[in-house]
Formats: C-alpha cells, sequence, structure tokens
C-alpha cells in the first residue's frame, strides 16, 4: 500500500463519507471528502487525488456527469465506484465512461480496502516498455494506447489491463478467477460480472463483430483467451503461468 496516497472521496451521505474517512486515514491514506458533484469536480481539478471513490447519485451533477467530464479532462488516476445502484446498466454505463472498479452498497470494508490497495498498485506498477500487435490491433504498453487499423482506441484503465493480462498468456486461457485476481486484486471466491462485462466493453471496441469475435475468444466453462492465430509465434511462447 501507498502511505500516503491521496484519496478522494464524493459521497453526499456525510454519516457513510466520515465513517470511510476515518477508516481510510487509519490505513494510512490522506483522505478529502465532498458532498455533492460539483465540490468532487473542483476538487479533483485542483490538486489531482491518486484515487477518487464516486458515489452516482449525488445532488447536482450526478456521479455519471462526474467521471465522464473527469476522463474526459484527461484524469487518469483510478475511480471506485460505490453506489447502491447494482443494475448491470448503470454498471456498464459506469465502466464506459472510465470507471476502474465499482463496490455496491452495502458492502464490506475490508473488501473495499483490499480493492482500493489492487487500484493503486496497479498504478505504481513499472510500465512494460514494448509494442505488441494481433491481429489488426497495436497494443504500446508503455503509453498504455491501442490502435485498431492505425486508428486510436480508447479504451478504460481495466479494459487496458484486462487486454495486457490476456496478452501476457500469449493465446493460453485465463480463467474469471485468474483475471479477477490479476487485474482487480481480488482474492477468494467472489461472484461477480466485472470479467464479463469489461469484455464485452473490449469486443466492443476491438472486433469488427462483437457477436462472433475473433480475436477474444469465450473458452467453455473455463474463461478467456486470445485466439493464437491472432498473435505471432514469439508471443505465444512468453507467457509463463
Amino acid at each position: 500500500m501507498t502511505q500516503g496516497a491521496r484519496i478522494l472521496i464524493v459521497e453526499d451521505n456525510a454519516d457513510l463519507a466520515f465513517g470511510l474517512r476515518n477508516n481510510l486515514e487509519i490505513e494510512g491514506y490522506t483522505v478529502e471528502v465532498a458532498g455533492d458533484g460539483d465540490t468532487g469536480l473542483e476538487t479533483a481539478r485542483g490538486t489531482p487525488p491518486d484515487l477518487v471513490i464516486l458515489d452516482l447519485m449525488l445532488p447536482g451533477k450526478d456521479g455519471f456527469y462526474v467521471l465522464k467530464e473527469l476522463r474526459d479532462e484527461g484524469f487518469a488516476a483510478p475511480v471506485l465506484i460505490l453506489t447502491a445502484r447494482g443494475e448491470e446498466s448503470d454498471i456498464v454505463r459506469g465502466l464506459r465512461y472510465g470507471a476502474d472498479d465499482y463496490v455496491t452498497k452495502p458492502f464490506g470494508l475490508l473488501e473495499l480496502l483490499a480493492r482500493i490497495e489492487a487500484l493503486l498498485r496497479r498504478t505504481e506498477a513499472p510500465a512494460e516498455h514494448s509494442i505488441e500487435q494481433f491481429g489488426s490491433i497495436e497494443v504500446d504498453r508503455a503509453a498504455r494506447s491501442v490502435l485498431r487499423d492505425g486508428q486510436p482506441v480508447t479504451l478504460a484503465p481495466k479494459e487496458f489491463d484486462l487486454l495486457i493480462a490476456l496478452l501476457r498468456r500469449g493465446g493460453a486461457v485465463a480463467s474469471r478467477g485468474d483475471l479477477l485476481r490479476e487485474v482487480w486484486g481480488h482474492t477468494g471466491v467472489v461472484m461477480t460480472r466485472t470479467v464479463d462485462t469489461h469484455i464485452a466493453e473490449l469486443r466492443r471496441k476491438l472486433e469488427e463483430d462483437p457477436a462472433s469475435p475473433r480475436y477474444i475468444v469465450t473458452v467453455y466453462k473455463s474463461g478467456y483467451r486470445l485466439d493464437p492465430a491472432s498473435i505471432p509465434a514469439t508471443m505465444n511462447q512468453s507467457y509463463k503461468g
């Protein structure tokens, strides 16, 4: 965990925000709280935090608006959605706007702390300086950028991390559990559609026909993999497990 990492909580429930702030400060984080969307935007723009915990149902500008504004302005730090709105449509919308992870209320404090640590660790991880290609897709790990047929593709941070996790395996299968641990830092058995919704978004952005994917293939009852036929042979030998 990064001691002193700055976390911004954007939450209109004062009691919840107070409790979160206390617990995060006990863990060594520096915490700021904003009670509405406008204040959250202003605070994030002033001194950008290392991570944002963002409620969706806020007075004034809601969490979706805040998230989209921040990403459109180039804000790159992780954003964790904390919300009572657990509908899949809301989750997918948040991911499309650039959220890295989400936790639904009520939640367990230990799980939330683990998610925060995982997001911050991934932000700190050293960049892998290599450019790799599969099919018409080109991935620059150092720049965290993707081209499709030579045109830039905008991926949310966790979508990019998920793509890299699949690339590392060079065509080997990755189970949902493997991906949850590697990309989101989850431990134990977690019932969530996080991986599936991110895979759907990757297919929407990278595949010519997302309904019949050429690159990101589902392996029945096992997980996902990149189609080995689209990956150069040197990459097929790169993953050691």
